[in-house]
């Protein structure tokens, strides 16, 4: 594993998250890929609005958004120490926690916010926005490393298929699986690189193919429905996704669609990667079945961009995300290393 070998300035140069030291700019991902606008939010009310209306999405850019909400919160409340901030700053952090449930990196860098406030003195507000950016600057180095591990499973000359975002996008920078996918091409591991989609937000075609040609990267969309024939074609040996949430026995919580690409792949023969920071790993939960998964308006089936595609007064079903068993998933990466065929006693030897 090399990172050096990675030219980062050429595949590394989306950022959704700014800082300006007085408000949090995020690109509004909901425009792209034909308008590209930030989003300035002055209070963490906004940042939350952000994060439930998928203004900001991926669930590691999601975590570092409301960090800096956090933040944002701390300018509006008067105390003397942390601990006494950390009461009346409470309400908004619930509120953050409150707009995306399923993604466990919210969760967890809204934790990681709370000790650093307990341990806080007078200079509470300074030892927020110093954790803040931590969690920012981790993730992209994480991002990097597993980029290059992940990139390392790959035979050179190989095809690969991703699901939703996982790109820069989603993340501080470089991304998870698309950051081992920008490493792949990179060390010309990876020749072809297919896109699904996914419905309903069309996230792969209108945020991941777009990412991937702003590094020079050409990308082929595929519908959702396209994938197991294009497995049959032999054109693809890895299957390389993301996760919201890694349970104690493997099982990841991903983009809806994903486990029907983790089932066709063990059908056809192919490698199926799920890439994702150790801070997405909850070993609290036990397996898949007792993640809380989203469901979001059914009115995003029924439409197209805007436009109406289904009759009126229909119903509809509408999940975010579902749950890939650990039986189908070949390599878990995460910075920490490479867990191969995953199962509970490998998840505690690396997590414990």
């Amino acid at each position: 594993m090399n990172t050096n070998a990675i030219d980062f300035d050429r595949y590394d140069r989306i950022r959704p998250i700014r800082w300006t030291g007085q408000a949090l700019e995020l690109l509004d991902q909901r425009k792209l890929p034909f308008v590209v606008e930030y989003v300035t939010c002055a209070d963490s009310d906004a940042v939350a609005e952000a994060i439930h209306a998928l203004t900001v999405r991926g669930a590691p850019a999601i975590g570092i958004a409301a960090a800096w909400g956090v933040v944002l919160a701390s300018r509006t409340v008067e105390a003397n120490d942390g601990r006494d901030a950390a009461a009346r700053l409470e309400p908004a952090l619930q509120r953050l926690n409150a707009a995306r449930p399923t993604a466990v990196n919210l969760a967890w860098a809204l934790a990681r916010m709370r000790r650093a406030l307990a341990a806080a003195g007078a200079d509470w507000r300074e030892v927020l926005e110093r954790e803040a950016q931590a969690i920012a600057d981790e993730d992209l180095a994480a991002n990097r490393r597993m980029g290059a591990l992940g990139a390392a499973l790959i035979p050179p000359g190989s095809g690969v298929l991703t699901h939703c975002n996982t790109g820069s996008l989603a993340t501080a920078g470089f991304g998870t699986a698309l950051g081992v996918i920008r490493a792949g091409v990179a060390e010309g591991r990876i020749d072809k690189v297919f896109a699904g989609e996914t419905r309903p937000w069309l996230q792969g075609a209108r945020l991941t193919v777009w990412e991937l040609q702003q590094d020079g990267i050409s990308p082929t969309l595929i519908a959702d429905s396209a994938a197991s024939h294009l497995m049959r074609s032999g054109d693809v040996q890895w299957v390389v996704v993301g996760a919201d949430r890694i349970c104690a026995n493997g099982d990841t919580a991903n983009k809806i669609g994903t486990y029907q690409l983790a089932i066709a792949a063990r059908h056809h023969g192919l490698k199926f990667m799920v890439v994702a920071p150790s801070s997405t790993v909850d070993m609290e939960t036990p397996s898949g079945d007792a993640i809380h998964i989203e469901e979001r308006d059914p009115g995003e089936l029924f439409a197209v961009g805007g436009v109406r595609t289904a009759a009126d007064e229909i119903g509809a079903w509408n999940p975010v995300f579902d749950v890939t068993p650990h039986e189908l998933i070949d390599a878990i990466v995460t910075e920490r290393g490479v867990i191969e065929r995953p199962d509970e006693a490998a998840m505690k030897a690396a997590f414990g």
